[in-house]
């Protein structure tokens, strides 16, 4: 059973693997290096993911042909997107908010990694109505 715990420390995890992958191969490299690390990274803590994961489009209960695919969704419940701009926009956050309403995930992740630390400055976590309605514990 999922809850805000288990995604909370699986969040948690998530941004670890990426602290690793910053620290070994540092900034300044295209978001494909980073995301190949990542899944690297992510298979040896035995994270169970799917990698560019085609998200369904569904325009009134009928599905379109839209060529929409997620970076990472990890667990099945949890969406995250890699960037390595100068920045986080609000494009790449209404991006993953939308991902995450198509794909019924409680909780998303952008990891930009042309940053500094990843930690303080190089992720934005976001929940949705599905996180608030899951158990706390």
């Amino acid at each position: 059973m999922i809850t805000q715990k288990y995604l909370d420390e699986l969040s948690y995890a998530i941004i670890g693997a990426c602290i690793e992958v910053h620290k070994t191969i540092g900034k300044g490299l295209l978001e494909n290096i980073y995301h190949q690390c990542l899944k690297e990274e992510l298979k040896s803590r035995n994270i169970n993911f799917c990698t560019e994961m085609k998200v369904p489009l569904i325009y009134k209960d009928k599905e379109l042909n839209a060529d929409m695919r997620c970076d990472l969704f990890i667990e099945n419940c949890l969406v995250v997107e890699l960037k390595a701009s100068s920045e986080i926009n609000p494009i790449h956050e209404a991006q993953i908010m939308t991902y995450m309403k198509l794909l019924k995930a409680p909780k998303g992740i952008i990891v930009n990694f042309n940053c500094f630390n990843i930690f303080k400055e190089g992720q934005k976590t976001f929940v949705n109505e599905h996180y608030k309605l899951l158990p706390k514990f």
